[in-house]
């Protein structure tokens, strides 16, 4: 690892003191580097002709442009494609590019190498935490994704829509996740819309109430998966910490602080949350929240050994839901043929 700056991680006012006052340089230097980072995809220095020799050799003492390595990539019939990335120390991540026929693109990324969450029926749980990304590492997938899906190159609007639903929990490592926030709004960067951007958490109550503080229009996705204590606390050890009770509390508060739909993620799982008595514990849980439920057949993970209900099973479930008015849909099977679904992420060179 190095001691120069690495500046994907700097936002733009961070980045204009960094240029005053380690290289003595005027502010709008700054957005001249923004702009050639994310706007033209420059990969160092010498690409950004605007600026001194002397500036730029100045950078390059002194600073450096996050890269990742591709390792492999895996594309689905569907048109997803997972690519795993090596990182400067050599630990190892998977993103996710979701193409879809009404021209958005979305992008899945990563907040973590593994997870420390240890949900049941989720591959990166298994694996176990082993660091945070830092800022540049995130922003730095959605660049390299951009750079290696765009049609001529990098192409700075490939990306319309960003998911935090890859490895890690956003959540948990909450600071960097904001930076990146602010990154990824920025009209000097990425400039993606906030309602364009969807975090998804396994309910970690403290943090769920620092975002709805800042009053952000993203999208909040919980990942529930049970709606009572003793099957979600077997599911998702995080519930023991934060139990239903809290979690619904931090959700009423997010709500009266945002006015913004909850989305909550249930994996229906054969024989362990699909029975009727699961959906009519669910749809009461869920009674006058302004929610919408996204039911996720389960993915196979093949050390998990869990099965998705059959089809008649899930439409039933959802028709209870219906009949107490909650708004849910069966999320659009993606990249399940590749393992690039939800809950199958994993570093795994296969």
């Amino acid at each position: 690892m190095t001691d120069k700056a690495e500046l994907i991680s700097f936002d733009l006012t961070e980045l204009e003191n960094f240029i005053n006052n380690e290289l003595g340089e005027a502010s709008f230097r700054a957005e001249q580097i923004f702009n050639w980072i994310y706007k033209q995809g420059a990969v160092n220095f010498e690409e950004m002709t605007n600026l001194s020799q002397g500036l730029r050799s100045r950078l390059q003492s002194k600073a450096y442009i996050q890269q990742l390595t591709e390792i492999t990539r895996a594309k689905s019939e569907d048109g997803t494609v997972k690519f795993l990335f090596e990182l400067e120390d050599n630990k190892e991540i998977e993103t996710v590019f979701l193409p879809y026929q009404d021209g958005r693109n979305s992008i899945c990324v990563s907040t973590q190498v593994g997870c420390g969450m240890g949900c049941n029926f989720c591959a990166t749980g298994q694996q176990g935490l082993e660091r945070n990304l830092t800022t540049g590492e995130i922003v730095s997938q959605i660049l390299k994704v951009q750079q290696l899906m765009g049609s001529n190159g990098y192409d700075p609007s490939l990306i319309s829509n960003v998911v935090f639903m890859g490895m890690g929990e956003p959540l948990a490592n909450y600071d960097n996740f904001l930076r990146v926030i602010d990154i990824l709004n920025s009209e000097k960067a990425l400039n993606i819309s906030m309602r364009r951007i969807t975090v998804s958490t396994c309910g970690l109550v403290p943090q769920i109430k620092r975002l709805a503080d800042k009053e952000l229009q993203l999208v909040l996705a919980i990942s529930l998966h049970a709606a009572e204590d003793k099957l979600r606390s077997e599911m998702m050890p995080i519930n023991k910490r934060y139990p239903l009770e809290e979690l619904i509390a931090a959700c009423e508060y997010y709500l009266q602080k945002t006015n913004r739909r909850i989305t909550f993620e249930y994996a229906l799982v054969d024989g362990v949350n699909n029975r009727r008595q699961d959906a009519e514990k669910l749809a009461q849980l869920l009674s006058g929240l302004l929610c919408h439920v996204n039911l996720i057949p389960v993915n196979p993970v093949k050390e998990l050994g869990l099965t998705r209900p059959n089809r008649k099973a899930i439409k039933e479930f959802k028709e209870i839901l219906d009949r107490h008015n909650i708004q849910a849909t069966v999320r659009q099977e993606r990249g399940n043929d590749i393992e690039a679904a939800c809950g199958q992420l994993r570093t795994e060179n296969s």
